[in-house]
């Protein structure tokens, strides 16, 4: 695999593997990688985007430390620091191999809408933060104004999350498998 500055100062992936099974793999990586960038542009770190991207685009959406780290070329503590994080927002969830003192990795197709729901209690502490500041600073002041402007966005937020994933709750039980 080999990366390229594009012209816009954004790295570009070209994997160098060619042949049977190779192209598959290769294929792989160029979407791993792809996806890991456009996660990091986001805001993500680029290792949980790629162990994130990496375990989404696997078969079964299971893999151990060692399995990551063969994939994607890189240490255990890298991986390791990669699904902590991703734990922590409920976009992964781990396992133990059975049989074995071994953790795996998964990744599930709701992720989406754990991390999204999960979010939503984050933004309810928010708004309570930011009534706490209109509240000190007073809605007359500059900065009551910016904070009272931020907490209507968050409720406004809350409110369109909810009707939102309650649509999508509907939509996949009509659309999809699972």
């Amino acid at each position: 695999m080999s990366e390229r500055r594009r012209e816009d100062g954004r790295d570009e992936i070209h994997d160098d593997v060619h042949g049977g099974d190779r192209d598959g793999e290769a294929a792989t990586s160029q979407f791993v990688e792809r996806f890991a960038a456009q996660l990091v542009e986001a805001g993500m770190a680029r290792m949980p985007a790629r162990v994130f991207a990496a375990l989404l685009s696997s078969e079964q959406g299971v893999m151990s430390s060692a399995e990551l780290g063969e994939r994607l070329q890189v240490s255990p503590a890298a991986v390791s620091g990669a699904v902590r994080y991703l734990g922590q927002v409920n976009m992964v969830s781990r396992e133990r191999e059975p049989g074995s003192r071994r953790e795996r990795y998964r990744v599930e197709g709701d992720q989406w809408y754990e991390s999204l729901t999960n979010r939503d209690s984050m933004l309810r502490r928010w708004m309570a933060t930011m009534r706490e500041g209109v509240d000190h600073f007073g809605i007359d002041t500059p900065q009551g104004q910016r904070i009272n402007e931020t907490l209507e966005f968050f409720e406004f937020l809350d409110r369109e999350l909810a009707s939102m994933m309650e649509r999508w709750t509907k939509h996949r039980a009509e659309h999809l498998r699972g």
